[in-house]
């Protein structure tokens, strides 16, 4: 990093059919470039079987150098300037950070009875360490069947005021029931774990949602939970009919595959551009009620635009929001991509890592390819798709300005 022989950060992949040979060499590789044994270490295992996840997770455990190794199995690994997806790989992300407050996690999902008169469960979450002054971020790793990760992550302000959560949902190639979680020594298979970093530790998040604005600003004027019924005083499904007609034929051809809606995140603000909004899918619409079906819940009032992704658009939201990302120096990043984007959006699966990897101008980047992305956006925290969630770690303290 910038021509020294040491580092703060480092990455590691290595890919073989032989997963614990790739977990000692993919550590090794995090670890070469530190100037001292890791605080902190992330593994991500990419392998068809459960069991070749948790022989490799226990190696890399084994020889990290630090109790502190977070992780989980994953379709896809990031790490060595490359990604890799649907192939027995390990990547490996090793962090010095002397100076933070570094506490591992295991959340579980406690049920309870409902009210009397319906019947229903309630659930809580337990096994969040106990909130400081000092916190900075959380890293949240999660299975998606068998914890309710959007419900706890759209709720964490509630709970976890001003905390950025980042990180990612991990699938295991099974399906349900496949997916193995590792933190604090332990390999799990349901619920999730984590890291809370707090003390002299800097960071800045970046969520890319790989979307760009099409058609112009619009108030919901009637809406039922996630069914929009009129835009600006006009049948939604009449609004987006218009939009399409004054687009040019290529963003047209792009709402074809796939029509997204963005919500503005700052109702007061003068303008909503790319990065404003909170992206959601348009999943259906009723023709005779004129009506579209969103991902989300949006409520009357609210200010919504509609979105078009491709690989295009996807790279220059990514670039653009790197720019901005206000963090100088960045010495290292964790990278939570979607499997949606990899191979699926791009030539190739490292389009990501290498992007970040040039426009930070730095070396020490890993992750996966996530089922789904968590990550802040304009002050809250979310679930989301198709985009590239990233936790950029500058100098330490007392060598830049937080």
């Amino acid at each position: 990093m910038g021509g020294e022989a040491v580092a703060r950060f480092g990455d590691g992949l290595a890919v073989g059919p032989d997963l614990v040979a790739a977990a000692d060499s993919a550590v090794a590789q995090a670890r070469l470039p530190l100037d001292g044994p890791p605080d902190l270490v992330f593994v991500f295992v990419c392998a068809q079987a459960p069991d070749a996840v948790e022989r490799a997770a226990r190696r890399a455990m084994e020889v990290a150098g630090t109790p502190n190794v977070i992780g989980c199995g994953a379709p896809g690994v990031i790490g060595g300037n490359h990604g890799v997806e649907d192939s027995s790989a390990v990547s490996a992300w090793a962090a010095r950070l002397p100076e933070a407050r570094i506490e591992p996690f295991r959340l579980e999902t406690l049920k309870f009875p409902g009210e009397e008169s319906d019947g229903a469960q309630r659930l809580a979450v337990v096994g969040m360490p106990q909130t400081r002054d000092d916190d900075v971020v959380a890293v949240l790793l999660a299975d998606p069947y068998s914890f309710p990760v959007d419900a706890f992550v759209e709720r964490s302000g509630e709970v976890l005021p001003g905390l950025p959560i980042v990180g990612g949902l991990a699938t295991g190639q099974g399906g349900r029931g496949s997916a193995r979680l590792f933190a604090d020594g332990e390999i799990v298979d349901t619920g999730a774990v984590g890291v809370l970093l707090g003390g002299s530790v800097m960071t800045a998040t970046l969520v890319s949602q790989g979307a760009r604005p099409v058609g112009p600003p619009m108030a919901v004027t009637q809406a039922e939970d996630n069914v929009l019924y009129e835009l600006a005083g006009t049948p939604a499904l009449t609004k987006l009919e218009e939009v399409v007609a004054e687009l040019p034929d290529k963003e047209r051809s792009m709402i074809e595959g796939g029509l997204l809606i963005g919500i503005a995140m700052d109702e007061y603000a003068e303008q909503h551009e790319r990065g404003d909004f909170l992206v959601r899918g348009v999943i259906g619409a009723d023709p005779e009620a004129g009506a579209l079906a969103t991902g989300d819940v949006i409520e009357v009032g609210r200010t919504v635009r509609f979105q078009v992704r491709d690989a295009g658009a996807a790279d220059e939201d990514l670039t653009l929001m790197l720019g901005d990302l206000g963090l100088a120096p960045v010495e290292g990043a964790l990278l939570f991509s979607c499997t949606g984007r990899g191979r699926a959006m791009f030539p190739n699966s490292d389009h990501d890592v290498r992007l970040v990897r040039g426009m930070l101008g730095t070396s020490g980047i890993g992750g996966f390819f996530a089922a789904g992305e968590i990550g802040p956006v304009s002050g809250h925290n979310h679930v989301h798709g198709f985009s590239a969630s990233i936790l950029a770690f500058g100098p330490e303290a007392g060598k830049g300005a937080r």
